[in-house]
């Protein structure tokens, strides 16, 4: 099996990599609840093994995975309560969102700095931190020569698990159950389902998860895979149709970027609003409530 993946390959394979496709991969996504039948890493897992077959079968490298997102604050702390409740402990790998887009900012400017022609960021972790993805990737395109493209991988699952037209988005039930069982087997055991009539929540498991099934993850993967080659190929094609200059190359640059265009921007996100659930409250002695509420860092 060809390797893409960045971390393990020697110097010679990633310049041939390369030189055969400039397009870098970046898979996001954090340990966080997944039912007690998924591996905590479910997120970051799903989104580089979808990467990496992708690139195996189309070009293109894939970054070190980034196992740190957006939780505990604003909507998802409000999504926490309902969905995983009082635990001594989540498991969790998470940033603030000013922490984790700033990240991303450097990894950009990793990807300038080399000359990639082109970069699809891929995050596994849903919520709305995939919108201000979008955002962000908005944003810095002006600024930046790599061609830009983000998305959550549910957008490259479609028509979805029922093939009715929907997106194949859930939070540990059939679908993201189905497709860690598809890309690692090793990380689903659906023996650990408890009973139907054993009342939850059961560390954010999904109410379908009884449904999931390794076969119909396969074909989802597959989907995944054939709409990420072809974002790639436009994304290719955008570089070489605009030769646009790469000028994102220092940390001061980041800096620079991030103060005067990322920043002013930061506070209309839809991760810095405290609420974008139906719930909206958080008792105090909630293993939820310190960091429920965004700081202003307008």
């Amino acid at each position: 099996m060809r390797e893409v993946r960045w971390e393990r390959m020697f110097p010679d394979e990633l310049e041939r990599a390369f030189a055969a496709c400039p397009l870098v991969y970046f898979a996001y996504g954090l340990c966080e609840p997944h039912g007690p039948q998924n591996a905590v890493g479910l997120d970051a897992l799903k989104a580089h093994a979808i990467a990496c077959q992708a690139a195996r079968a189309h070009g293109g490298i894939v970054a070190p995975p980034d196992y740190w997102h957006i939780h505990e604050l604003g909507g998802y702390a409000l999504w926490a309560q309902r969905s995983v409740g009082q635990v001594q402990r989540a498991w969790l790998t998470c940033f603030p969102p000013w922490q984790h887009f700033k990240n991303i900012c450097y990894h950009l400017r990793t990807a300038e700095a080399l000359g990639f022609h082109a970069a699809i960021l891929v995050t596994g972790h849903y919520g709305p931190n995939w919108q201000d993805l979008k955002t962000l990737v908005d944003l810095i395109q002006p600024h930046v020569g790599v061609r830009l493209y983000s998305l959550p991988d549910f957008e490259a699952n479609q028509p979805g698990f029922a093939n009715d037209g929907k997106s194949g988005g859930d939070h540990a039930g059939r679908v993201e159950t189905s497709l860690l069982w598809a890309l690692h087997p090793e990380c689903v055991d659906v023996s650990r389902i408890p009973p139907e009539d054993q009342p939850g929540p059961h560390f954010a498991m999904g109410a379908n998860a009884r449904l999931s099934d390794r076969r119909t993850g396969e074909r989802m993967v597959a989907d995944e895979i054939r709409y990420l080659g072809e974002k790639a190929k436009e994304l290719l094609a955008a570089y070489d149709r605009e030769r646009p200059r790469h000028t994102l190359r220092t940390y001061e640059d980041v800096e620079r970027l991030w103060e005067t265009v990322v920043r002013p921007a930061l506070k209309d996100f839809k991760t810095m609003q405290d609420t974008w659930t139906t719930q909206d409250t958080i008792p105090e002695d909630s293993v939820w409530y310190p960091n429920w509420r965004v700081p202003d860092r307008g």
